[in-house]
């Protein structure tokens, strides 16, 4: 018995001191878990003023510096096309011709109308050269040879009539044969042989689109147009157009056109209807590769410089304004506003106001941020926080 007791004594000394060591650990660790966390380490950067281009898009539509409908001016059938759609024509060339054989008719009446004209004159002439002498000699009275001279100038009267109507009718002959009136790409070719056309006829026979240089057609709303105004020097928007540096065309593939091009032109009034006023930018086109009735996007580039760029993934929004957080000399970060231009520079804000040159920035991780949160700040260089800025 003596024996057994002194083992279950044991036994509980035992138990008293592991159970006294596992306290002592479970305090340890508590106090561990009840200390103060960790600093955890943020990406930040310094601000610096930076030059930049902000690039303005509009959409646009294309139209050749010439767009001339090709009109019959005579009655007629097409007898001969000599150009095919799509054909680049010179000025001069022959397009098409129209079989009209009664303007043939008509130079033969009126050559046939100037021959006896001519032989009414030469008449007229003989009586006068006939009563001349005979009035002289008072065998005839004064009154017939005037009589006489008279009808000599309207039989000469009626010489220029009918060289007239001999031109006019050679004229409408010539219609028959239509030319191109201006260097250019022809157009859809509605009207096949055969067809029958004149000058009231709707469609046009084709268009002829002068394409060498093309406008490009884009608007601006009234905003945009005052923000213009107060952005470019001068004291007249045609000064201030001056000013502009060139400009891009973005094709409809998205791909960029290679030619630069001006603006060169501003309505004068703003569209009641969509409030916007329209641009014109030209384009030199000497590849032909723009034609006429196509859409593309023109680019406007804006230089800034000395401006004040931060990473759009160092910002956040609430309630519809744009923030940052700012480190102070001891880790300590602050959300900041700051007010940002409606454009962006790529992946970067342009910031107006809240922020100045020399600040730091967390650059990124804001997340789970809190106002006065302490951070231990990992300096990045200038060459990674700008990386991507062109």
């Amino acid at each position: 018995m003596k024996t057994t007791a002194k083992l279950l004594a044991g036994f509980g000394s035992a138990m008293l001191l592991l159970s006294s060591c596992g306290n002592k650990q479970n305090q340890g660790g508590a106090a561990a878990a009840g200390g103060p966390p960790p600093v955890q380490s943020f990406p930040v950067f310094k601000i610096e003023a930076k030059n930049t281009t902000l690039n303005s898009d509009y959409p646009a539509t294309l139209q050749g510096q010439q767009n001339i409908e090709i009109r019959p001016k005579i009655d007629g059938y097409i007898d001969r096309i000599y150009i095919d759609e799509g054909s680049v024509v010179k000025k001069g060339q022959l397009l098409f011709h129209i079989s009209a054989p009664q303007y043939t008719q008509d130079i033969n009446n009126a050559a046939a109308a100037v021959a006896s004209a001519k032989a009414d004159v030469s008449a007229a002439q003989l009586q006068v050269n006939k009563a001349k002498p005979l009035v002289e000699k008072d065998i005839i009275s004064h009154y017939e040879l005037e009589s006489a001279q008279y009808t000599l100038q309207a039989r000469k009267a009626a010489l220029v009539q009918a060289n007239a109507n001999l031109a006019n009718a050679r004229t409408n002959l010539g219609y028959a044969s239509v030319t191109s009136p201006v260097n250019g790409v022809v157009g859809t070719i509605p009207y096949k042989l055969g067809s029958l056309v004149n000058s009231s006829t709707t469609q046009p026979l084709t268009t002829v689109s002068n394409i060498g240089n093309v406008y490009a057609y884009f608007s601006l709303n009234e905003k945009q147009l005052l923000e213009f105004s107060r952005h470019y020097e001068g004291k007249t928007l045609e000064a201030k157009l001056a000013k502009l540096p060139q400009v891009s065309l973005i094709l409809s593939d998205g791909s960029n056109y290679p030619e630069k091009g001006r603006v060169e032109t501003i309505s004068g009034l703003i569209n009641t209807e969509t409030g916007s006023a329209s641009f014109r930018a030209t384009f030199p086109n000497p590849m032909r590769l723009i034609r006429s009735g196509g859409s593309a996007t023109i680019r406007i580039p804006q230089s800034l410089e000395n401006v004040i760029l931060v990473p759009q993934k160092s910002t956040y929004e609430l309630q519809g304004k744009r923030f940052v957080y700012v480190v102070d000399a001891k880790g300590a970060v602050k959300s900041t506003e700051i007010q940002i231009m409606d454009l962006a520079s790529g992946q970067y804000f342009v910031v107006t106001s809240g922020l100045k040159a020399g600040d730091t920035v967390v650059l990124e991780g804001t997340s789970n941020m809190q106002d006065g949160m302490t951070i231990k700040p990992d300096m990045q260089g200038e060459d990674k926080v700008y990386q991507d800025l062109k």
